[in-house]
């Protein structure tokens, strides 16, 4: 295959799952008949006379409502349910590094009681250690809260950094969020668990650097 094919290739192929179009559509439309008939009984009501009415008019309004609300969000809900599909991607048809366009990842924050200030931060060490050339990704932080604790978080993260991104580029680590990655205890059976360097390096940043860089934030 030569050079030009090799580029005009796509990164990743469509299929739709003609099994669940079927499915998903034929509930979608008996659903939304029911619907139907829903909205005629309910409109109905209007129309009979205000003597031989059984029930108020004000609960039943709101009752309605409610039921309008719900079926709106049920049909807003189908799009993607209407043409289901599934991705399968050729990472190994990605250019070469020099190749590859630049990333600018945008992270924002606001309240650090709403947010808490380690979650963010995960996600900002995730964002830092995606495999991906260095030179081309751009991580910024958005705190319109101007807050104190996520400045301090930023500053600890910055450290914990220069420790989580080499480990996870030595060891080729696939979840590379911390707290998920020591929390998840399929990790502790990695294939390199029988590794000497391995064990050491994790258990620097499990316990050492991790306690270190952290600790203010009661982890």
């Amino acid at each position: 295959m030569s050079s030009m094919e090799e580029e005009t290739l796509p990164l990743s192929v469509i299929h739709v799952n003609k099994s669940l179009v079927f499915i998903n559509r034929l509930h979608t439309i008996l659903h939304s008949i029911a619907l139907c008939f829903l909205v005629y009984y309910r409109l109905c009501f209007f129309f009979q006379d205000s003597i031989t009415r059984e029930t108020p008019l004000l609960p039943y309004l709101l009752v309605f409502s409610s039921e309008i609300i719900l079926s709106l969000i049920w049909i807003f809900d189908q799009a993607f349910r209407w043409n289901p599909i599934k991705r399968t991607v050729f990472p190994e048809r990605l250019p070469e590094n020099d190749k590859l366009p630049n990333i600018d990842v945008f992270i924002c924050t606001a309240d650090p009681t709403k947010e808490p200030t380690l979650d963010v931060m995960n996600t900002v060490l995730s964002a830092m250690a995606m495999d991906y050339p260095p030179e081309k990704l751009h991580v910024y932080v958005s705190d319109d809260g101007g807050s104190p604790i996520t400045l301090n978080g930023m500053k600890e993260a910055w450290k914990f950094a220069k420790w989580w991104i080499p480990f996870c580029t030595r060891y080729i680590i696939l979840c590379r969020s911390p707290e998920a990655y020591f929390s998840d205890s399929q990790n502790d059976g990695d294939d390199l668990s029988e590794n000497v360097e391995f064990i050491a390096d994790k258990r620097i940043i499990k316990v050492d650097c991790k306690l270190d860089c952290f600790s203010i934030f009661g982890v």
